[in-house]
């Protein structure tokens, strides 16, 4: 049996895979753990190299800020920021300069992350930003972060869901174009997603009987066929599906009215029919607090709900709220899921 006094001392391990160096990654992540407090609640290990942290370091005036550099995971010190040396000591960077080797070094943080993740040598992974056209090559063609975790996961399918303290949104179409939404947006799909927040809202967040609103896919919900028939004929019957085996869900709605007047506020989570439905709300609400969770998945994803920012880049501009909650709430998402079991 374990040692009740030993769980409540366990300070989780969260691995950072530190993203584009020319972007905005590696400023936020240090900006983040800069604040000692941090290490009272969590052991962070960046997945990186010393001289890639000492440059910004450097060019952040941030000289007070101390890590431990180690080769392996089981070299890591507690109660101290880690850095796991990637030894790629040719990259070279350029601020504000997306660059392919810059989106490989991306890949190759991510994968060495990943290892440690699929080994349980740390308990979650928090992502900083990547380029996502810089990082595809013939091993890895993935629209993003969320595809290519879902895929290594081996899981059927995952929830692209934005949280912040007052909101939190997920999507039933993520990274696809536009015209392709409509067609995308069936009953299976969205049935899908909306079990993936049910159980993640429970498990993950530890609300018993969440609350749920759907928006609809068209101007207006479709405004009683006018506009557009998924409404009534594909979203509406999930709808009714759900309430029926006791959930709380509810709409659907018209997105512009829904987020324009609150009514988000009466929800727990909200299911947007694609990205932009969601997302444009969410970062004008939530934009500097907001974090990214991967829903769905065995192990615990998280990271900013912000991109590499190439246009910031150096200029020690970039806000590293969104980076320091996404990893608090890693940690906070280790808790419920060992309080739900």
């Amino acid at each position: 049996m374990e040692d009740s006094s030993n769980k409540k001392d366990h300070k989780p391990v969260i691995g950072i895979s530190i993203g584009d160096i020319n972007g905005v990654g590696p400023e936020v992540v240090i900006k983040a753990l800069n604040d000692n407090r941090m290490l009272k609640h969590l052991t962070p290990v960046i997945y990186a190299d010393g001289r890639v942290i000492s440059f910004y370091r450097k060019q952040l005036n941030l000289q007070n800020f101390n890590y431990n550099q180690t080769k392996t995971i089981d070299k890591i010190l507690h109660r101290k920021v880690n850095v796991i040396n990637l030894n790629e000591q040719g990259v070279e960077v350029t601020p504000g300069h997306g660059t392919t080797e810059g989106g490989s070094y991306a890949l190759i943080s991510l994968r060495r992350c990943m290892e440690d993740l699929k080994s349980g040598k740390i308990e979650a992974l928090v992502t900083a930003p990547l380029s996502k056209d810089l990082v595809q090559t013939d091993d890895f063609k993935f629209p993003g972060h969320t595809e290519y975790l879902t895929s290594e996961d081996g899981a059927k399918d995952s929830l692209m869901f934005l949280v912040a303290d007052e909101l939190r949104v997920g999507v039933v179409t993520g990274h696809i174009p536009l015209k392709e939404v409509h067609t995308k947006v069936t009953e299976e799909l969205i049935s899908q997603k909306l079990q993936l927040m049910i159980k993640s809202l429970k498990k993950d967040f530890g609300i018993k009987k969440p609350r749920i609103a759907v928006m609809g896919l068209n101007p207006h919900a479709g405004e009683n066929g006018l506009l557009g028939e998924e409404e009534e004929k594909v979203i509406a019957p999930v709808i009714h599906e759900f309430k029926n085996k006791g959930n709380l869900v509810f709409g659907p709605f018209a997105a512009d009215g829904f987020f324009g007047s609150r009514q988000y506020t009466s929800f727990d989570g909200i299911l947007a029919m694609y990205h932009d439905q969601g997302l444009i709300p969410f970062k004008n609400i939530a934009f500097s607090n907001g974090v990214n969770f991967t829903a769905g998945l065995s192990f615990i994803r998280t990271s900013p709900d912000h991109g590499t920012a190439f246009g910031i880049a150096g200029k020690n501009e970039a806000d590293e709220t969104s980076m320091r909650n996404a990893i608090y709430a890693a940690a906070d998402i280790i808790k419920s899921r060992e309080e739900f079991q």
